[in-house]
């Protein structure tokens, strides 16, 4: 299976030093040049941008033109080139699975038959095999400006609490 992500999920991982599930759920991830551009861009936060600039070998970039996906789909125009090109390189590898965040984007995927997951989703798997701590990793995802509502973290620990309880 190919995984494909965007920028937020990769931004968010790195930020809580938790990035290494990627590779131990995935084995590895393609990501658009977009992304990187997205991840190095100068408002990044530093560690962000230092992951980008010299990425992991289980992180392939693939090149996927913007410009031409929106000429011939203007319906794409309300995502960011991150979101795009995410999308497309998708789109492009039947039963690929997309990490993205943000709901447009997500939207849009789910319209093509893309199955997506987000930050949460990737830390309650990565939880789920045992390669993150998932109260810690959501404190720490708290401390950054990631935004969700408490109901859906508190929904996600209560389960993860049910789970331990059950090993």
């Amino acid at each position: 299976m190919v995984v494909v992500a965007d920028t937020s999920p990769l931004n968010y991982l790195v930020l809580i030093g938790e990035i290494q599930v990627l590779p131990l759920l995935y084995r590895r991830v393609v990501i658009p040049q977009a992304v990187i551009d997205e991840l190095t861009h100068p408002a990044a936060p530093a560690p962000v941008a230092e992951f980008a600039a010299n990425p992991p070998g289980w992180l392939e970039i693939a090149p996927v033109d913007v410009a031409e996906q929106l000429a011939s789909n203007p319906t794409l125009a309300a995502l960011d080139a991150g979101e795009i090109a995410a999308i497309t390189l998708a789109a492009s590898h039947p039963g690929a699975l997309l990490l993205m965040d943000e709901t447009a984007g997500r939207a849009e995927a789910a319209r093509r038959g893309i199955r997506s997951t987000g930050t949460l989703g990737i830390l309650r798997d990565a939880a789920a095999a045992d390669f993150v701590d998932l109260p810690s990793a959501f404190q720490k995802l708290q401390a950054t400006s990631f935004r969700l509502p408490m109901s859906v973290i508190t929904d996600l620990l209560e389960r993860d609490a049910m789970r331990k309880e059950r090993l």
